[in-house]
């Protein structure tokens, strides 16, 4: 059977500027390192994603093009609109429509969507204080994409690029 594995990554630390609206918020100096130590993270980790689902908000966008330093290979990348906003079920759906031949996808967003959608695959597992800025929560499961659902990958590891974060 083929595993496959789903990294949630939630976006680096982002300045917050009166002039800017909240979509194009860029990320602060510690954004730019948290998420380049999430890439060496997940090289490291041989978590190297063959499909990104990328929020299209600068602070995602940021954070998927510090972690992307990291890797050696260039997957597909796809930013949608519907990551922006998006709730738990909103995502699972979005992955649910991932090939099956797809091996590791990660997808790089916002909370709270991003913390209840690894809250629903492993309950038990999962941070019950959420996903901070630059932290990566790993599910597997030998399921197909679209049979995941509540419990369906459990954790099997996570990645704080600052525990204060």
């Amino acid at each position: 059977m083929t595993t496959r594995t789903l990294v949630i990554l939630r976006h680096a630390k982002a300045a917050n500027p009166q002039e800017s609206a909240d979509f194009d918020r860029p990320l602060t100096a510690r954004g730019h390192a948290d998420a380049a130590a999430a890439g060496a993270w997940l090289s490291h980790r041989t978590y190297p994603p063959d499909l990104v689902l990328c929020s299209p908000a600068r602070r995602a966008r940021e954070t998927w093009h510090g972690v992307a330093l990291a890797l050696t290979k260039a997957p597909e990348v796809r930013y949608d609109e519907k990551i922006y906003a998006a709730s738990a079920l909103e995502l699972l759906h979005l992955v649910s429509d991932v090939d099956a031949n797809v091996g590791t996808v990660l997808l790089v967003g916002h909370n709270p969507g991003l913390s209840q959608l690894s809250t629903m695959l492993d309950p038990e597992g999962a941070d019950p204080a959420g996903l901070r800025t630059a932290s990566a929560a790993v599910h597997t499961s030998e399921a197909k994409w679209n049979d995941w659902g509540l419990r369906a990958a459990p954790l099997s590891a996570a990645h704080t690029a600052r525990a204060d974060a």
